[in-house]
Protein backbone atom coordinates (compact mmCIF):
# COMPACT_ATOMS: atom_id res chain seq x y z
CA UNK A 1 0.00 0.00 0.00
CA UNK A 2 1.35 3.47 -0.82
CA UNK A 3 2.57 5.65 2.00
CA UNK A 4 0.07 8.40 1.25
CA UNK A 5 -2.83 5.96 1.56
CA UNK A 6 -1.40 4.64 4.82
CA UNK A 7 -1.38 8.15 6.27
CA UNK A 8 -4.83 8.87 4.81
CA UNK A 9 -6.20 5.73 6.43
CA UNK A 10 -4.63 6.64 9.78
CA UNK A 11 -6.03 10.17 9.58
CA UNK A 12 -9.58 8.80 9.68
CA UNK A 13 -9.09 7.61 13.28
CA UNK A 14 -7.30 8.92 16.34
CA UNK A 15 -6.03 5.43 17.20
CA UNK A 16 -2.29 4.97 17.20
CA UNK A 17 -0.97 2.51 14.63
CA UNK A 18 2.50 0.95 14.45
CA UNK A 19 3.36 0.45 10.77
CA UNK A 20 6.34 -0.70 8.72
CA UNK A 21 8.71 2.24 8.22
CA UNK A 22 9.27 1.19 4.61
CA UNK A 23 5.70 2.26 3.72
CA UNK A 24 6.66 5.92 4.14
CA UNK A 25 8.75 8.54 2.39
CA UNK A 26 11.37 11.03 3.51
CA UNK A 27 8.86 13.86 3.03
CA UNK A 28 6.53 12.32 5.60
CA UNK A 29 9.30 11.49 8.08
CA UNK A 30 11.31 14.72 7.77
CA UNK A 31 9.27 16.88 10.24
CA UNK A 32 9.83 14.30 12.99
CA UNK A 33 13.57 14.08 12.27
CA UNK A 34 13.83 17.87 12.34
CA UNK A 35 12.27 17.81 15.81
CA UNK A 36 14.67 15.05 16.86
CA UNK A 37 17.64 17.07 15.57
CA UNK A 38 16.67 19.92 17.89
CA UNK A 39 16.73 17.47 20.82
CA UNK A 40 20.22 16.21 19.88
CA UNK A 41 21.41 19.82 19.66
CA UNK A 42 19.92 20.76 23.04
CA UNK A 43 21.04 17.70 24.99
CA UNK A 44 24.34 16.78 23.33
CA UNK A 45 25.46 19.88 21.36
CA UNK A 46 25.25 17.54 18.36
CA UNK A 47 24.31 18.54 14.81
CA UNK A 48 22.17 15.58 13.76
CA UNK A 49 21.58 16.87 10.20
CA UNK A 50 24.01 14.54 8.41
CA UNK A 51 22.65 11.50 10.25
CA UNK A 52 19.07 12.59 9.47
CA UNK A 53 19.82 12.95 5.78
CA UNK A 54 21.40 9.49 5.69
CA UNK A 55 18.32 8.00 7.38
CA UNK A 56 16.00 9.77 4.95
CA UNK A 57 17.94 8.48 1.94
CA UNK A 58 17.58 4.91 3.23
CA UNK A 59 13.86 5.51 3.87
CA UNK A 60 13.30 6.62 0.28
CA UNK A 61 15.28 3.60 -0.95
CA UNK A 62 12.90 1.36 1.08
CA UNK A 63 15.84 -0.50 2.63
CA UNK A 64 15.67 0.69 6.26
CA UNK A 65 13.82 -1.80 8.51
CA UNK A 66 11.86 -0.28 11.33
CA UNK A 67 8.49 1.04 12.46
CA UNK A 68 6.56 4.30 12.43
CA UNK A 69 3.93 5.30 14.97
CA UNK A 70 1.09 7.00 13.08
CA UNK A 71 -1.78 8.91 14.62
CA UNK A 72 -4.16 11.41 13.09
CA UNK A 73 -2.46 11.19 9.72
CA UNK A 74 1.01 12.10 11.05
CA UNK A 75 4.10 10.13 11.99
CA UNK A 76 4.45 10.67 15.74
CA UNK A 77 7.46 8.42 16.38
CA UNK A 78 9.82 5.99 14.71
CA UNK A 79 12.53 3.43 15.36
CA UNK A 80 14.86 1.67 12.96
CA UNK A 81 17.34 -1.17 13.18
CA UNK A 82 19.99 -2.80 11.01
CA UNK A 83 21.23 -6.33 10.55
CA UNK A 84 24.94 -7.08 10.89
CA UNK A 85 25.57 -10.74 10.12
CA UNK A 86 24.02 -12.62 13.09
CA UNK A 87 23.36 -9.44 15.06
CA UNK A 88 20.66 -6.79 15.09
CA UNK A 89 21.43 -3.21 16.17
CA UNK A 90 18.69 -0.78 17.17
CA UNK A 91 19.86 2.45 15.57
CA UNK A 92 17.39 5.01 16.87
CA UNK A 93 14.15 5.60 18.77
CA UNK A 94 12.24 8.87 18.96
CA UNK A 95 8.71 10.11 19.58
CA UNK A 96 7.47 13.66 19.29
CA UNK A 97 7.42 15.73 22.47
CA UNK A 98 4.20 17.50 21.38
CA UNK A 99 2.14 14.50 22.48
CA UNK A 100 1.37 15.81 25.98
CA UNK A 101 3.40 13.24 27.88
CA UNK A 102 2.50 10.29 25.65
CA UNK A 103 5.87 10.08 23.90
CA UNK A 104 7.07 7.48 26.41
CA UNK A 105 4.09 5.21 25.71
CA UNK A 106 4.68 5.49 21.97
CA UNK A 107 8.38 4.72 22.35
CA UNK A 108 7.60 1.63 24.42
CA UNK A 109 5.20 0.37 21.75
CA UNK A 110 7.77 0.99 19.02
CA UNK A 111 10.45 -0.79 21.03
CA UNK A 112 8.20 -3.77 21.67
CA UNK A 113 7.70 -4.20 17.91
CA UNK A 114 11.40 -3.73 17.12
CA UNK A 115 12.58 -6.14 19.82
CA UNK A 116 10.05 -8.80 18.85
CA UNK A 117 11.02 -8.51 15.18
CA UNK A 118 14.74 -8.82 15.91
CA UNK A 119 14.45 -11.67 18.39
CA UNK A 120 12.30 -13.63 15.95
CA UNK A 121 14.44 -12.91 12.88
CA UNK A 122 16.05 -16.11 11.56
CA UNK A 123 19.77 -16.30 12.26
CA UNK A 124 19.83 -13.37 14.72
CA UNK A 125 21.49 -14.42 17.97
CA UNK A 126 22.37 -11.03 19.43
CA UNK A 127 20.74 -7.59 19.69
CA UNK A 128 22.48 -4.36 20.78
CA UNK A 129 21.15 -0.87 21.49
CA UNK A 130 22.56 2.42 22.77
CA UNK A 131 20.08 5.30 22.94
CA UNK A 132 21.98 8.47 23.82
CA UNK A 133 19.11 10.93 24.05
CA UNK A 134 17.13 8.78 26.50
CA UNK A 135 17.95 9.12 30.19
CA UNK A 136 18.97 5.95 31.99
CA UNK A 137 16.02 3.68 32.84
CA UNK A 138 13.47 5.70 30.82
CA UNK A 139 13.04 3.09 28.06
CA UNK A 140 14.38 0.09 29.99
CA UNK A 141 11.00 -1.62 30.48
CA UNK A 142 10.66 -3.33 27.07
CA UNK A 143 14.31 -4.38 27.17
CA UNK A 144 14.01 -5.90 30.65
CA UNK A 145 10.86 -7.77 29.66
CA UNK A 146 12.70 -9.26 26.68
CA UNK A 147 15.69 -10.47 28.70
CA UNK A 148 18.29 -7.80 27.85
CA UNK A 149 21.30 -6.96 30.01
CA UNK A 150 21.64 -3.25 30.84
CA UNK A 151 24.86 -1.22 31.18
CA UNK A 152 24.85 2.38 32.38
CA UNK A 153 26.97 4.71 30.28
CA UNK A 154 28.08 8.32 30.75
CA UNK A 155 28.11 11.15 28.23
CA UNK A 156 30.95 13.46 29.32
CA UNK A 157 31.98 16.91 28.09
CA UNK A 158 35.21 18.92 28.27
CA UNK A 159 34.99 22.70 27.60
CA UNK A 160 37.77 23.88 25.30
CA UNK A 161 37.30 27.64 25.34
CA UNK A 162 40.31 29.16 27.07
CA UNK A 163 38.06 31.14 29.40
CA UNK A 164 36.37 27.93 30.60
CA UNK A 165 39.26 25.52 31.04
CA UNK A 166 43.03 25.34 30.97
CA UNK A 167 44.66 23.47 28.07
CA UNK A 168 45.53 19.86 28.82
CA UNK A 169 49.29 19.59 29.29
CA UNK A 170 50.53 16.01 29.43
CA UNK A 171 54.12 15.09 28.72
CA UNK A 172 54.44 12.31 26.14
CA UNK A 173 55.91 9.21 27.88
CA UNK A 174 59.55 8.37 27.15
CA UNK A 175 60.00 6.15 24.12
CA UNK A 176 56.55 7.01 22.74
CA UNK A 177 55.81 9.18 19.71
CA UNK A 178 52.48 10.85 18.90
CA UNK A 179 51.52 11.28 15.26
CA UNK A 180 48.29 11.85 13.36
CA UNK A 181 46.22 8.85 12.37
CA UNK A 182 46.24 7.95 8.66
CA UNK A 183 44.49 5.50 6.34
CA UNK A 184 47.55 3.22 6.57
CA UNK A 185 46.77 2.71 10.27
CA UNK A 186 43.54 0.72 9.82
CA UNK A 187 45.05 -2.69 10.54
CA UNK A 188 47.32 -1.53 13.35
CA UNK A 189 44.46 0.34 15.00
CA UNK A 190 42.15 -2.67 14.74
CA UNK A 191 44.76 -4.84 16.44
CA UNK A 192 45.06 -2.32 19.31
CA UNK A 193 41.27 -2.16 19.76
CA UNK A 194 40.93 -5.94 19.86
CA UNK A 195 43.76 -6.34 22.39
CA UNK A 196 42.65 -3.38 24.52
CA UNK A 197 39.09 -4.68 24.94
CA UNK A 198 39.90 -8.33 25.61
CA UNK A 199 37.77 -9.43 28.61
CA UNK A 200 36.60 -5.81 28.94
CA UNK A 201 33.05 -4.69 29.77
CA UNK A 202 32.86 -2.73 26.51
CA UNK A 203 33.35 -5.95 24.55
CA UNK A 204 30.15 -7.16 26.23
CA UNK A 205 28.35 -4.07 24.91
CA UNK A 206 29.86 -4.09 21.40
CA UNK A 207 30.93 -7.52 20.17
CA UNK A 208 32.85 -5.99 17.23
CA UNK A 209 35.70 -5.34 19.68
CA UNK A 210 36.21 -9.08 20.19
CA UNK A 211 37.87 -9.80 16.83
CA UNK A 212 40.21 -7.97 14.47
CA UNK A 213 37.66 -8.32 11.67
CA UNK A 214 34.96 -6.80 13.85
CA UNK A 215 37.26 -3.97 14.90
CA UNK A 216 37.96 -3.24 11.22
CA UNK A 217 34.20 -3.02 10.54
CA UNK A 218 33.84 -0.69 13.53
CA UNK A 219 36.66 1.53 12.22
CA UNK A 220 35.19 1.61 8.73
CA UNK A 221 31.85 2.77 10.16
CA UNK A 222 33.26 5.63 12.22
CA UNK A 223 35.78 6.81 9.60
CA UNK A 224 33.63 6.57 6.46
CA UNK A 225 30.04 7.11 7.65
CA UNK A 226 28.44 10.02 9.55
CA UNK A 227 26.62 8.01 12.23
CA UNK A 228 28.92 9.38 14.98
CA UNK A 229 29.70 12.69 13.32
CA UNK A 230 32.11 13.49 10.50
CA UNK A 231 35.52 11.89 11.02
CA UNK A 232 38.16 14.50 11.86
CA UNK A 233 41.63 13.31 10.83
CA UNK A 234 43.29 16.44 12.19
CA UNK A 235 42.37 15.60 15.80
CA UNK A 236 42.93 11.82 15.54
CA UNK A 237 46.26 10.40 16.72
CA UNK A 238 48.18 7.18 17.29
CA UNK A 239 50.79 6.54 19.95
CA UNK A 240 53.78 4.64 18.51
CA UNK A 241 56.63 2.81 20.23
CA UNK A 242 59.71 4.57 18.83
CA UNK A 243 61.91 1.48 18.81
CA UNK A 244 59.47 -1.11 17.40
CA UNK A 245 57.22 1.33 15.42
CA UNK A 246 54.23 -0.58 16.82
CA UNK A 247 50.99 1.33 17.39
CA UNK A 248 50.28 1.04 21.10
CA UNK A 249 47.40 3.47 21.51
CA UNK A 250 44.88 5.46 19.46
CA UNK A 251 42.37 8.30 19.72
CA UNK A 252 39.86 8.94 16.92
CA UNK A 253 37.64 12.02 16.87
CA UNK A 254 34.77 13.31 14.80
CA UNK A 255 33.00 16.64 14.38
CA UNK A 256 29.45 16.45 15.71
CA UNK A 257 28.96 20.20 15.29
CA UNK A 258 31.08 22.78 13.53
CA UNK A 259 32.74 23.65 16.86
CA UNK A 260 32.25 20.44 18.90
CA UNK A 261 34.36 17.28 18.69
CA UNK A 262 33.52 13.77 19.88
CA UNK A 263 35.90 10.94 20.80
CA UNK A 264 34.68 7.91 18.84
CA UNK A 265 37.49 5.69 20.15
CA UNK A 266 40.37 5.94 22.60
CA UNK A 267 42.29 2.90 23.84
CA UNK A 268 45.77 1.74 24.81
CA UNK A 269 47.37 -1.71 24.78
CA UNK A 270 47.10 -3.30 28.27
CA UNK A 271 50.88 -3.48 28.77
CA UNK A 272 51.18 0.30 28.25
CA UNK A 273 48.52 1.36 30.73
CA UNK A 274 49.47 3.41 33.80
CA UNK A 275 52.08 5.24 31.69
CA UNK A 276 49.87 8.25 30.83
CA UNK A 277 49.57 7.23 27.17
CA UNK A 278 45.80 7.72 27.20
CA UNK A 279 46.15 11.16 28.79
CA UNK A 280 48.79 12.13 26.21
CA UNK A 281 46.50 11.04 23.37
CA UNK A 282 43.65 13.15 24.77
CA UNK A 283 46.01 16.12 25.18
CA UNK A 284 47.09 15.82 21.53
CA UNK A 285 43.47 15.72 20.34
CA UNK A 286 42.33 18.66 22.48
CA UNK A 287 45.33 20.77 21.39
CA UNK A 288 44.40 20.18 17.73
CA UNK A 289 40.76 21.04 18.40
CA UNK A 290 41.71 24.23 20.28
CA UNK A 291 43.84 25.35 17.33
CA UNK A 292 40.70 25.18 15.19
CA UNK A 293 38.59 27.07 17.77
CA UNK A 294 36.46 24.12 18.90
CA UNK A 295 34.39 24.93 21.99
CA UNK A 296 34.06 21.42 23.48
CA UNK A 297 34.98 17.75 23.23
CA UNK A 298 32.59 14.98 24.27
CA UNK A 299 32.92 11.23 24.78
CA UNK A 300 30.98 8.26 26.14
CA UNK A 301 32.24 5.74 28.68
CA UNK A 302 30.75 2.78 30.52
CA UNK A 303 30.13 3.68 34.17
CA UNK A 304 31.63 0.37 35.34
CA UNK A 305 34.93 1.32 33.66
CA UNK A 306 35.92 3.28 36.75
CA UNK A 307 39.55 3.62 35.72
CA UNK A 308 38.65 5.46 32.51
CA UNK A 309 35.97 7.54 34.24
CA UNK A 310 38.53 8.64 36.85
CA UNK A 311 41.03 9.64 34.15
CA UNK A 312 38.46 11.71 32.26
CA UNK A 313 37.32 13.47 35.43
CA UNK A 314 40.96 14.19 36.32
CA UNK A 315 41.44 15.77 32.88
CA UNK A 316 38.42 18.04 33.32
CA UNK A 317 35.53 16.11 31.73
CA UNK A 318 32.14 16.39 33.43
CA UNK A 319 29.22 13.99 33.17
CA UNK A 320 26.36 15.62 31.26
CA UNK A 321 24.04 12.65 30.85
CA UNK A 322 23.61 9.04 31.96
CA UNK A 323 22.09 6.67 29.40
CA UNK A 324 21.82 2.91 28.87
CA UNK A 325 23.27 0.28 26.59
CA UNK A 326 21.27 -2.93 26.18
CA UNK A 327 22.42 -6.36 24.99
CA UNK A 328 20.51 -9.59 24.34
CA UNK A 329 22.23 -12.90 23.60
CA UNK A 330 19.88 -15.48 22.09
Amino acid sequence: MAATSRLHKASSTSALEILDLRHFTSTELRPLLEEEARVWSRLLSWDYASSSEMILRYVDAKVLPGYAAVEGGRIRGYSFFVYEQNKGVIGDLFASAVLNGRSGVIEERLLAHVIETLQQSPGIHRVEAQLLIHDSDVVAGPFRSAGFERYRRLFMLLPLRRTESEPLVVETPAGIEMRRWSEQDFNGTAAVITAAYHAHVDAEINDQYRTTGGSLRFLNNIVRFPGCGIFDADSSFVAVNKSTRQIIGVILCSRVRSDVGHVTQVCVLPEYRSRKVGAALLASATAALRRHNFSALSLTVTEANTRAVGLYEHLGFHTQRVFDAFVWEG
